[in-house]
């Protein structure tokens, strides 16, 4: 186990570069997720339309598809270096948005796509959840539907979607360590993956270290989303 102790700011530096992803991505899914969601449960036919083909055709997609197609697209759009992201406030916070590194932002793009079918989902099974007649009242009281999801379905929809959210976060989280595999260096499982190969170190406890890394995560996550069950549980 000194591969750990050795290594150790390979694999903290690594661990940084994989929770940026995961926040920018999460940040991402839960804002188009939620789109997609009100898109889904909208009275306008075509936007239902395209709200179920987004979530039928990402739900049943793998999600090393989904990655290729990214970086397929950006290339022929012209957008080799991605310049997504590039927000001078929000580069200072997540440094890799700073820097030339377009498989970074590709990641971060196909994470958060993929994942926001999952979150639309979670929100409109939320929604389900939320009494009819609430819908109604707002209705009766001249409420459009936007400002019906906004103030009065969304915010009752969201305590009970938010620990299959989580659950969604968490798998999110895990399905992150394949952007090593795309291009993106200096994230947790590349780092460990480049220990392996040039530093010639066991892949046992190399991955050990991996695996704590991605359990600082979401173990803490999980834990919570525990105790929110178990507080809504006692409510009711």
């Amino acid at each position: 186990m000194d591969v750990l102790v050795e290594n150790r700011e390979v694999f903290v530096s690594g661990f940084w570069v994989t929770f940026q992803i995961c926040v920018l991505s999460a940040t991402g899914a839960l804002i188009l997720g939620t789109l997609v969601a009100a898109m889904r449960i909208s009275p306008v036919a075509p936007l239902r339309w395209v709200g179920t083909a987004y979530v039928t055709v990402f739900r049943n997609l793998p999600l090393t598809i989904v990655f290729f197609m990214t970086g397929a697209a950006f290339a022929e759009l012209g957008a080799p270096n991605a310049d997504l992201l590039k927000i001078p406030g929000l580069s200072s916070v997540f440094t890799r948005l700073g820097i030339e590194l377009p498989y970074f932002r590709f990641a971060i793009v196909a994470l958060g796509v993929y994942t926001a079918a999952f979150v639309a989902e979670a929100i409109r099974s939320g929604v389900n959840a939320v009494p009819a007649g609430q819908a109604e009242a707002a209705r009766s009281l001249g409420l459009t539907f936007t400002q019906n999801l906004r103030y009065v379905v969304l915010p009752q929809a969201g305590k009970a979607a938010v620990v299959p959210l989580g659950s969604v976060i968490i798998a999110m989280i895990k399905n992150s360590a394949l952007a090593g595999a795309f291009g993106v260096t200096g994230e947790l499982f590349s780092n460990g993956s480049a220990l392996t190969s040039a530093g010639g170190y066991p892949i046992v406890p190399v991955f050990i270290g991996i695996s704590l890394g991605f359990l600082v995560m979401t173990v803490p996550l999980g834990l919570m989303l525990d105790r929110l069950e178990k507080r809504r549980a006692a409510g009711r």
